[in-house]
Order: C-alpha cells, then structure tokens, then sequence
C-alpha cells in the first residue's frame, strides 16, 4: 500500500513540474513583448519567479524524491534498459529546468538577448521528453 502512496504522490509531482515546464517558455515568449522596466514587464518578473520558485522547484524535487523511493522499493528496475533511457529524459528535464532557471535571470536582469521563437522551440522541449518517459515506462519497449 505504500508504493501506491509514493507512486501516486511522483505522479502527482510529474504533473505540476511538467505544468511549469511548459508554462515558463510561454511566459518567456509574452516577456520579450514587453519593454525592459515596463510594468508588464515588471509582472512578468513576478509571474515567472513564482512558478519557479514555489511551483516547479518544489515539484521537481518532490518528483525526485518520490522516483527515487520507488527505485528503492523496487531496485530491479535499475536492471531494465527501460529505466535507463526514462532516467536520462528525467536528465534532460532536469536540464531544461536549469535552463529556463537561467533565462529567468537573464530576464529579471533585462539582460535578456533571446527572441520569441527560441522560446516558443524550447517551449516543446519537456513535451517530446514527457513523449518519451511515458513510453518507456508505459511500452518498456526493452
């Protein structure tokens, strides 16, 4: 009973950190329409450090610890390839996270150089990731 308890509390971090993941470029996007030290601007600022801070921050450490109680109450998976390739998409959303952390700084900074369309790509990003973690840990195609 208590693997389903920490098996639905990852999947329930999995969809906040993902709500952030593909929430945050967005607000990127709307941002470089605005004037550095507009008030919308000044909003946006807000806006995005909120969702880093008390949304995705959280929600991605929640999701790791909970992954990691899983892997503890079932170390076999650590054997299987599928686990492998859904650990190192986990890597890449952790990575974009860490990215998107740095944009937001660039932004809040007004140091931001970055057009609207390389956001609106990196904005798919954590889609084709969260494509891929599903399959491997839904198919487990190896």
């Amino acid at each position: 009973m208590l693997y389903l308890w920490v098996k639905a509390l990852h999947v329930i971090s999995i969809i906040a950190w993902m709500a952030g993941l593909l929430y945050l470029p967005r607000l990127f996007v709307y941002h470089c329409e605005a004037a550095p030290g507009s008030e919308s601007s000044e909003r946006f600022k807000v806006m995005e450090r909120r969702l880093l801070r008390a949304i995705m921050n959280p929600a991605m450490i929640a999701a790791y610890v909970f992954g990691i109680a899983m892997i503890v109450m079932e170390p076999a998976w650590m054997k299987q390839g599928w686990m492998h390739a859904k650990l190192l998409f986990v890597l890449g959303l952790t990575a974009t996270h860490m990215m998107m952390a740095r944009w937001r700084k660039d932004f809040e900074a007004d140091r931001n150089t970055r057009p609207q369309r390389f956001f609106r790509v990196w904005n798919e990003a954590p889609t084709l990731l969260m494509i891929g973690i599903v399959i491997f840990v839904i198919v487990k195609p190896f």
